[in-house]
């Protein structure tokens, strides 16, 4: 018997930040790359600081504003205020991330981060890029934030694309029970499976959490034989002495597809935009002579 629209299930939906389109770094071929919002680790030289909380945020760049006030007309709830001096000042707790005010601000200087989405609406834009993805032999790729957090709508979109013939990638820091991902494993041709240290204490110093439950996630993961390529972010003062120890570790459980990632600071500054700001640190970054000696001696 058919449904009609007021019995039909509500789909499911997520909080996503940006679709990519085009990205060729992100697993093999040409792909779309889905960055969620939320993130459990808080990394100290995140490049997405924009995606640690799930919900919808607010981004204010002041060089663009008028001060026309129109932003503060437009919303609702009395949540912002526009200072000659400030600039503009937020009151998080009676906002209810409506969007409204962004709508008022005629010069662009109020953005909304993050936007909700429903699988039939995130799947219609994905199968847009299909014939580049069969020409190329590319897919999709589901990153973040981390996108394992938001696993129902992930483990949806994943099983309808795999009905559709379309490779899939979860771009993961496994921070996570070991049960979300044997729900998602059917559906998943490759991980990219982030490591940031070896040793548990510089682990908790650099990101915040633990990584025992992280290195037991990719050991059992592994043993499943599914297509696991782990990804290194190199910053040299944090953890360059925690290479060589990450890489007998690997070597040893019979991992061997190791990708070293250049640190960069394109994300410094992003957290300061947000009206809800999160301040960053910024560190060196290796000259390409560098970054090939590293990769010389701990990659693939």
């Amino acid at each position: 018997m058919c449904l009609d629209k007021k019995q039909r299930a509500p789909q499911n939906k997520a909080v996503i930040f940006n679709i990519q389109r085009f990205s060729v770094f992100d697993g093999p071929g040409v792909r779309t790359a889905v960055f969620f919002k939320g993130c459990n680790l808080r990394c100290r030289w995140c490049h997405n600081p924009e995606s640690y909380e799930k919900r919808p945020q607010l981004a204010f760049d002041k060089q663009k504003c008028i001060g026309c006030g129109s932003c503060a007309e437009h919303c609702p709830g009395s949540c912002l205020l526009s200072d000659p001096v400030r600039g503009l000042v937020y009151n998080r707790k009676d906002c209810t991330d409506c969007g409204r005010c962004t709508k008022g601000c005629y010069a662009k200087a109020l953005s909304r981060i993050g936007y909700e989405i429903t699988a039939d609406e995130l799947m219609q834009e994905l199968l847009e890029e299909l014939p580049y993805y069969q020409e190329s032999g590319g897919g999709v790729t589901f990153s973040g934030g981390e996108c394992m957090l938001q696993l129902d709508f992930l483990e949806e979109v994943l099983r309808r694309l795999k009905e559709k013939g379309i490779h899939t990638a979860v771009d993961t820091a496994g921070n996570v029970p070991y049960k979300d991902f044997e729900r998602i494993l059917p559906y998943t041709d490759l991980f990219l499976y982030d490591m940031k240290a070896f040793h548990e204490q510089v682990h908790r110093e650099l990101t915040g959490v633990s990584n025992v439950r992280i290195k037991d996630n990719l050991l059992r993961l592994s043993r499943t034989g599914t297509d696991i390529r782990i990804r290194i972010p190199v910053i040299e003062e944090l953890n360059a002495a925690e290479l060589p120890f990450m890489k007998d570790f690997l070597w040893e459980n019979g991992i061997r597809d190791i990708e070293l990632l250049a640190y960069h600071r394109m994300g410094v500054g992003k957290g300061d935009l947000l009206l809800e700001p999160v301040r960053q640190e910024s560190f060196r970054e290796l000259d390409a002579c560098k970054m090939e000696e590293y990769r010389n001696r701990y990659q693939i």
